[in-house]
């Protein structure tokens, strides 16, 4: 049965329709009610609950909260436990590793005043303040499809129906979404958010903008020894296990009840279809500088998050007719600092005064274009500007040199305000910088020890991931006949690797090979619908509620 021929859908009116419960949805819905009590606002979230698919490092500047809630501070049960107390960043090479002095680094890069925090905790407590301001809040609500008015301005959006079988007709279960219509619709979906994507496509944002860049962020909960535990230490390093021409990082945060959170970023713009992020990550934690903190711990929880690091010069035009994207929507992440949710709550704030104004004008449904015409010249663009060259420079001359002319672009961006660069491009999307397998070499990587190294289908069972078994695939494959003549034959089935989840699978069957989905296996990070070489795969949201469920990420 289409849509067509299924029933109606239910419709509920607000004032304000925001998609997505994190950061900047919440700051924005939060901000909407402290400027005028009376708006009506409506936050949908996908995940079972307000920070269930919430992933990140994460080390959080206070700019945005100390904005949005001036005196969280006196609150007994805020989430802003640790604060960093000590910064070290390594280079690591095979079998040692050189601490950089914390001098050498540009002032941005000074983590003091910061906080280590669970970012998924971070948004369950602004779901707190929402709720306390009257803001509606659904959780388990997927919204799959945008509305708009016959003027093409956007009216809100739809949820996805529920009980819909593998076949596409409705089981004895369904129920047929919901319209939640809005004078404004905001998208905090985060990274390569579905919706984000059409409407980016349907209103051209992305023009005279540079391609968005992504990296796969993957992280892991462990609750170590206390005699290996330094509360509010922040530890980054680069090189080893990557090579020189790879991008890519690590973090080490010390919250606290000795609890570390680890993480590993690979840019998204590598060549070699072999490279395999999720085991570059398993064979980093067994380098000599870092193996010793997690000897005799337990690993407690596991996730995986694609990241914008396009920057500056790849944020889309943000404002459209009935609406604005906001937060990593956008891709407001200073890659250089790995942050990004203190630009998320200033941009839901700053759309949130823009649109508030809108409405006390008597506007609805139109351009509210001061959202795109104010952001280069507040913090957010300040704080990116500066950044801007730190990702093409890395790309285009490797991490040796890369790294420190990007750390030099910084230097004289802090001290001149300017870049003896300019504004660097970053030419092809990731999609396009993979290269044919005939021109690399398989990568032999050591096999899971179960006590510091593991595989993904056991660290996928950590992350609670749930999805019905008899719903109809979210991951769509265009053309299945391109999947086997390019990314099987020309690429050597990246997709087994690059996903952090095990979801892809190239199995043999006869004389040919079958492309298999395990979609019930999926974090939800993004990376197929970044990362396929021919943009082949589609990342589309499945039931509300499905996915992981992310303790303490």
């Amino acid at each position: 049965m289409s849509n067509q021929n299924r029933p109606p859908r239910d419709s509920m009116e607000f004032d304000v329709v925001i998609v997505g419960g994190g950061p900047a949805g919440l700051s924005a819905a939060i901000r909407l009610k402290q400027v005028n009590p009376e708006l009506s606002v409506v936050v949908l979230e996908k995940g079972a609950e307000v920070g269930a698919h919430i992933l990140s490092g994460a080390v959080v500047d206070p700019i945005g909260i100390d904005r949005l809630l001036p005196d969280w501070r006196e609150e007994t049960d805020h989430p802003f436990k640790t604060e960093v107390k000590d910064d070290h960043f390594l280079l690591l090479g095979p079998a040692g590793s050189i601490r950089l002095p914390n001098f050498a680094m540009p002032p941005l890069m000074n983590n003091h005043g910061n906080y280590i925090v669970s970012l998924g905790n971070v948004c369950r407590w602004l779901a707190g303040h929402a709720e306390a301001l009257g803001v509606e809040i659904y959780p388990g609500f997927a919204a799959t499809e945008v509305l708009y008015n016959d003027e093409g301005a956007v009216i809100g959006v739809a949820t996805g129906d529920m009980g819909v079988e593998k076949n596409g007709e409705p089981g004895p279960n369904f129920t047929r979404g919901m319209e939640l219509l809005g004078k404004y619709t905001l998208i905090g979906e985060g990274v390569r958010g579905s919706l984000a994507k059409q409407l980016i496509a349907k209103f051209d944002l992305q023009k005279d903008r540079e391609p968005q860049k992504f990296g796969i962020g993957i992280k892991e909960l462990w609750q170590v020894k206390p005699e290996q535990h330094r509360q509010g230490l922040v530890q980054h390093s680069f090189g080893w296990p990557l090579g020189m021409k790879t991008g890519g990082g690590s973090f080490l945060y010390h919250l606290e009840d000795n609890q570390v959170a680890v993480g590993f970023v690979v840019h998204l713009n590598y060549k070699n279809p072999y490279l395999f992020p999720f085991e570059e990550f398993q064979r980093f934690k067994t380098h000599p500088a870092i193996r010793t903190t997690f000897e005799g711990g337990k690993r407690l929880s596991y996730g995986a998050r694609a990241i914008t690091e396009g920057g500056y010069q790849s944020v889309p035009k943000l404002s459209f007719p009935g609406g604005a994207l906001i937060g990593c929507s956008a891709g407001f992440v200073n890659v250089p600092r790995i942050k990004g949710s203190h630009n998320a709550v200033l941009s839901g704030m700053m759309a949130a005064d823009r649109i508030a104004a809108a409405i006390a004008e008597g506007r609805a449904h139109d351009e509210v274009v001061e959202i795109e015409a104010d952001w280069r010249a507040s913090d957010i663009g300040k704080d990116l500007k500066k950044v801007r060259n730190v990702k093409p420079l890395w790309s285009r001359f490797g991490t040796a040199i890369g790294v420190a002319l990007g750390g030099l672009d910084m230097w004289t961006n802090t001290l001149f305000g300017v870049s003896v660069f300019g504004t660097l491009g970053h030419g092809k999307t990731d999609a396009q910088s993979l290269e044919p397998a005939a021109k690399h070499k398989p990568i032999d990587y050591p096999k899971p020890d179960g006590v510091l190294t593991f595989d993904r289908l056991s660290s996928v069972f950590l992350s609670n991931t749930n999805h019905d078994e008899d719903q109809p695939v979210h991951l769509k494959v265009k053309d299945m006949s391109l999947q086997k003549s390019s990314e099987h034959d020309v690429y050597a089935g990246p997709s087994t690797r690059y996903c952090p989840a095990g979801v892809y699978e190239w199995v043999e069957n006869g004389h040919s090979h079958v492309f298999v989905i395990n979609a019930q296996n999926c974090v939800h990070c993004k990376t197929c619908d970044i990362k396929d070489p021919n943009q082949n795969i589609t990342w589309v949201p499945p039931q509300g509620g499905e996915g992981p469920v992310y303790p303490n990420m």
